[in-house]
């Protein structure tokens, strides 16, 4: 049962907290221990409040992933998991991150409640609504990036990020509504029922609108935004980004994933080793040049 639980919380997904770090990372922390330590816990809270969403999620979508091709395996659609037993895990888990965050620092508390309560709402009605379910997910992303604000003292934080990271994230979800209604084909609003809101032109030219839009803020903050090298060396990191997203543009197209981005994530060497190298170039161009 606990591996069951384990698996629910979908510790895969904890990749996406990572976001968490960029006020730290960009504000030229990285190295500064306490605000290092502080921003690892409120990475870990963060891991805990998402896992209580996704099990709150499978709890609210058990149902349709019993009729799901894959979500049928999940430990709650399965039974591996029972379904109190589930409950009481999130209730749990939920109270324990609150506190903690309480006392890492309130304004951290109140973006992880923000969080949860917006997730919450998404699970129970708002991921039925087309649109609306990818800005919803976008949010979330943007919310992870003002935790990490929350948490240290920032001083030449860009606005910019914020933006870069919401148009990223949409770009993500698109992609993902892209290749879940790719797989199921006739019968996605059976598995998801906002997937009968989209259809694949019009996920394709969503794609192309913010895969555009997000390579145009990305360079525009490597050499406008406040705090960047005033010899724009940040603009060397654009191929790297434009690599990843031209690179998981072709896994959706081209391979047919990108129905889970985590996977793509820790599975797609080329992606991988894109982010590496702009992860690099970016600690090398903010802390050494």
């Amino acid at each position: 049962m606990l591996s069951a639980l384990f698996k629910t919380m979908r510790p895969r997904q904890w990749t996406k907290n990572v976001f968490i770090f960029a006020a730290l990372v960009f504000d030229k922390q990285l190295f500064v221990v306490d605000s290092f330590l502080r921003t690892i816990a409120g990475f870990a809270l963060f891991c805990l409040i998402s896992s209580s969403v996704y099990i709150f999620n499978d709890l609210a979508d058990v149902e349709a992933d019993r009729q799901h091709p894959e979500k049928k395996n999940r430990p709650i659609a399965s039974g591996k998991l029972p379904v109190s037993t589930a409950w009481a895990a999130g209730i749990v888990m939920v109270v324990v991150t609150l506190v903690l965050a309480y006392l890492l620092a309130p304004a951290f508390c109140a973006v992880v409640a923000g969080y949860f309560i917006l997730n919450l709402a998404y699970s129970q009605s708002l991921k039925h609504v087309a649109i609306l379910d990818v800005l919803i997910i976008s949010a979330g992303f943007v919310l992870r990036v003002g935790a990490g604000v929350t948490l240290i003292h920032v001083e030449r934080f860009s606005p910019w990020l914020y933006i870069v990271m919401f148009l990223l994230s949409l770009f993500l979800g698109f992609g993902k509504r892209r290749a879940e209604l790719a797989l199921l084909t006739h019968d996605a609003g059976s598995h998801r029922k906002v997937l009968d809101g989209y259809t694949l032109p019009l996920l394709d030219q969503y794609i192309m609108i913010v895969s555009g839009t997000t390579i145009v803020a990305y360079s525009l903050y490597t050499f406008s935004a406040p705090n960047v090298p005033e010899n724009h060396s940040m603009m060397l990191t654009i191929p790297f980004m434009v690599y990843a997203i031209f690179r998981y543009l072709y896994l959706i197209e081209v391979e047919h994933a990108g129905g889970t981005p985590e996977e793509v994530l820790i599975s797609d060497r080329p992606f991988q080793i894109s982010m590496f190298l702009w992860a690099v170039s970016v600690i090398a161009i903010f802390y050494f040049s």
